[in-house]
């Protein structure tokens, strides 16, 4: 039994079979969805078309890259399947100024063309780069960035809330005025939407936050747009789907739409590889992660894998403890089909994947496509950083997954 399945008996959904080919990018308008005639794609299920389907090629709207061999390892991997991708900022040092940003880019743009990696690099990726909001960001280093046309947002973590955070925010009140700067130069503000106040719970951190914090935030930028990166609650859920304006947005990960918190004891034994930040949250706050993409009429949810690559050694360290990130972009969006297509929703997938992030940050459609094919591959046991002589696990690591997906280019 497949252990994503096996590992929380509350987490199980089986794969429903669905089978879907669509028109080809090229034989729609430049901005129409590729599932815009439900007939079309009802009446290929109906009569047993091939289990393929095609969307446009998808963008990823919270990725971390990391640095150094750990980039050159994982980039050519989300290059791959992604045409864009915004890149978190939680280096050590954080990516603060646009300097930083533009010399984070030009490392990127090198581990893809020339990095360790064997798997091919996409004929075509930008990185979209965020900067790392602190205490100490003033309304000029917002405008600054915005001039810079690289800087598509500010990265918003509470300090000490997820790796590599000591540096970040401790008082929303100062920032107020970057806030509002962001709002008039159209950057968006992403936000890790957890509480780190000792008294609250790990698995109520994130609703804490969406309830006691983000209305004020909200009302004292009345024109920011604003993503609520992965979320993973009803209360994050309810917050985004019925805020009476379109400013707000959130991420879904595939993980937390896939698992559980029982995944992290499976067997009866704690999976390092499956403890993330936010952590994996109960059954209830899953079914409501499911019923927005299903029910995502406001195109207000869309795809921030949160791909989080940590080395072998570091999520398994008895002194140090275990490092908080799920590595998903080895088969990010074959786990995406296969989530879409257990809720019957594989004609939502394209919006989710390819269109509604671009939408929110301003930006055209990607012009590729994405072939997805329901065939089974197996997933690489580990990815291996040579260089530091350790590997990364990823999710479903020597396992297979229900899709093959394969990026083409126009």
């Amino acid at each position: 039994m497949h252990p994503w399945r096996h590992a929380a008996r509350e987490t199980f959904f089986e794969a429903t079979p669905a089978a879907c080919r669509v028109s080809p990018v090229g034989e729609r308008d430049e901005h129409e969805s590729l599932f815009a005639n439900q007939a079309e794609l009802t009446s290929s299920m109906e009569t047993g078309a091939e289990h393929t389907l095609i969307i446009r090629t998808p963008d990823d709207f919270h990725l971390h890259l990391r640095d150094g061999p750990m980039l050159e390892a994982v980039a050519p991997i989300s290059a791959a399947q992604f045409g864009r991708a915004l890149i978190m900022p939680n280096l050590n040092p954080p990516v603060r100024t646009v300097r930083d940003a533009l010399a984070y880019r030009e490392r990127i743009m090198a581990a893809i063309h020339g990095g360790q990696s064997e798997v091919p690099h996409a004929p075509s990726f930008e990185p979209l780069m965020a900067l790392y909001l602190t205490d100490g960001t003033t309304p000029e280093m917002v405008r600054e960035a915005a001039a810079s046309k690289v800087v598509k947002a500010y990265k918003l973590y509470p300090a000490g809330a997820t790796t590599n955070s000591a540096a970040g925010v401790t008082s929303l009140e100062g920032l107020y005025p970057a806030l509002n700067a962001m709002a008039d130069c159209g950057i968006v503000l992403c936000i890790h939407g957890e509480s780190t106040a000792k008294d609250v719970d790990p698995f109520d951190r994130e609703a804490h936050f969406v309830q006691q914090t983000l209305p004020g935030l909200m009302a004292a930028a009345p024109k920011l747009r604003v993503v609520l990166e992965h979320c993973t609650t009803k209360q994050a859920v309810e917050f985004v789907s019925n805020f009476p304006e379109d400013r707000i947005a959130g991420t879904l990960t595939c993980h937390h739409l896939m698992y559980t918190r029982a995944a992290l004891f499976e067997g009866s034994r704690l999976r390092p590889h499956m403890y993330c930040l936010p952590v994996l949250k109960a059954e209830e706050h899953r079914s409501a992660l499911l019923h927005a993409i299903k029910h995502n009429e406001k195109g207000r949810f869309f795809l921030g894998t949160d791909s989080a690559p940590h080395l072998e050694k570091d999520k398994s360290t008895p002194k140090e403890g275990c490092a908080a990130g799920v590595f998903s972009a080895p088969c990010a969006m074959e786990l995406y089909a296969e989530i879409f297509d257990s809720v019957n929703a594989l004609e939502k997938l394209e919006a989710f994947c390819s269109l509604n992030g671009a939408a929110f940050y301003g930006l055209e459609p990607n012009k590729g496509s994405m072939k997805l094919a329901k065939r089974a591959r197996s997933v690489a046991d580990s990815v291996p950083v040579h260089p530091l002589g350790s590997a990364i696990v990823p999710i479903r690591a020597g396992h297979e997954v229900a899709w093959t997906c394969s990026r083409i280019e126009k």
